[in-house]
């Protein structure tokens, strides 16, 4: 199936970027997601841990299971000052 991947902030910096249709196996979920994503952008690995997931504007869990055509956003988490 395939998706769309959206990077912001500092993930968009390191992948170079913003965003790029992704093929993925049917019925992927999240978390098998993310270790593909670390294979196509291995710049990303160090902020994978920590990356917000987002499906379709929804948080999502590393078990969320995907869906053709569907929006995963990653963003890291934001602090304030």
């Amino acid at each position: 199936m395939q998706i769309t991947v959206k990077l912001f902030a500092r993930a968009k910096d390191l992948a170079g970027v913003g965003s790029f249709p992704f093929e993925l196996p049917a019925g992927c979920p999240v978390g098998q997601a993310k270790t593909a994503l670390m294979t196509r952008c291995p710049d990303l690995s160090p902020l994978m841990p920590i990356l917000l997931i987002a499906v379709d504007g929804n948080y999502a869990t590393d078990s969320t299971v995907l869906t053709e055509s569907c929006e995963l956003a990653c963003f890291p988490p934001v602090s304030g000052g």
